[in-house]
């Protein structure tokens, strides 16, 4: 297992930034290696994300330096939606099965968690988010029927797409952590424009279902001093609660996004104008 950790950087740094600072800083281009766990440590509200690739023998989560602690749970809560094939977390010794974007959440606390693909030719890729916790809530499956979907945008904006939240106070109750993943329609490009920030929490996305030919331009920086990445397929960015984190992709594609901090109030965000956007 690898864990790479990443600071906080101020608003007034991340100005001078150029692009390879910019991607080192905030980009993370291996999230899935191949029969490995690969995470990346935020400083931002202690956010761990990254993912568990298992083949044959499968893959146990440890708790590595940076935890701090004898078990990787001992005081986190974690998430785990797989966009690979059929695939096991095994907790404690009960076995949840997963199928292509099916969500597990796992409550602090749980000591022994293994990743297991169903054929090793087809791995299950689980992406993993986790966020300290200050209580146990249950482990739960949430399949993406099980998940609450909605439908905004629309053609005319290019920005019609479906969201299915997994881990919300209206489908499953988590500490501070949140998470689902929106889907871009067929002919739409853009995600979370008019764009907005939420100092009260960080945010990190996957993005996935992407051809490796194409890119997505990750907008992120201060509403008056943006900056932008391009992020290609099974990337992931750590999006700092001063900054806004809007998308555009060359076409459709899929996001994980996952936030922690102060409160799980999806709808809880300062609106910023597009014309007020520099």
């Amino acid at each position: 297992m690898q864990i790479d950790v990443r600071h906080a950087s101020h608003p007034e740094a991340v100005r001078d930034f150029d692009t390879e600072t910019l991607r080192r800083h905030f980009l993370v281009e291996t999230v899935f290696a191949s029969g490995e766990i690969r995470l990346t440590y935020s400083h931002y509200d202690r956010m761990v994300i990254g993912g568990a690739t298992p083949l044959g023998p499968g893959l146990t989560l440890t708790a590595p330096t940076a935890i701090g602690q004898e078990t990787f749970l001992a005081e986190r809560e974690l998430g785990a939606l797989n966009i690979g094939g059929a695939g096991r977390i095994i907790v404690d010794g009960t076995n949840y099965d997963l199928a292509k974007y099916d969500c597990l959440y796992v409550g602090k606390g749980a000591k022994d968690i293994r990743f297991e693909s169903a054929d090793a030719a087809n791995p299950a890729k689980f992406y993993l988010v986790s966020t300290p916790a200050h209580q146990t809530h249950p482990t739960v499956l949430l399949t993406r029927e099980k998940a609450r979907h909605l439908t905004p945008g629309e053609a005319a904006t290019a920005n019609k797409r479906s969201i299915y939240q997994f881990i919300h106070p209206d489908v499953c109750q988590s500490c501070q952590l949140t998470l689902g993943f929106t889907m871009i329609e067929p002919g739409s490009v853009w995600n979370t424009m008019p764009a907005h920030t939420h100092d009260r929490r960080m945010e990190a996305y996957l993005y996935f279902d992407l051809e490796a030919e194409q890119r997505v331009f990750h907008f992120m920086g201060e509403p008056q001093q943006t900056r932008h990445m391009l992020v290609a397929n099974e990337q992931a960015v750590i999006s700092p609660p001063w900054s806004i984190h809007s998308g555009a992709g060359t076409r459709n594609y899929s996001f994980i996004w996952a936030m922690a901090g102060d409160n799980k109030s999806f709808t809880d965000m300062d609106h910023i104008a597009i014309a007020d956007l520099r």
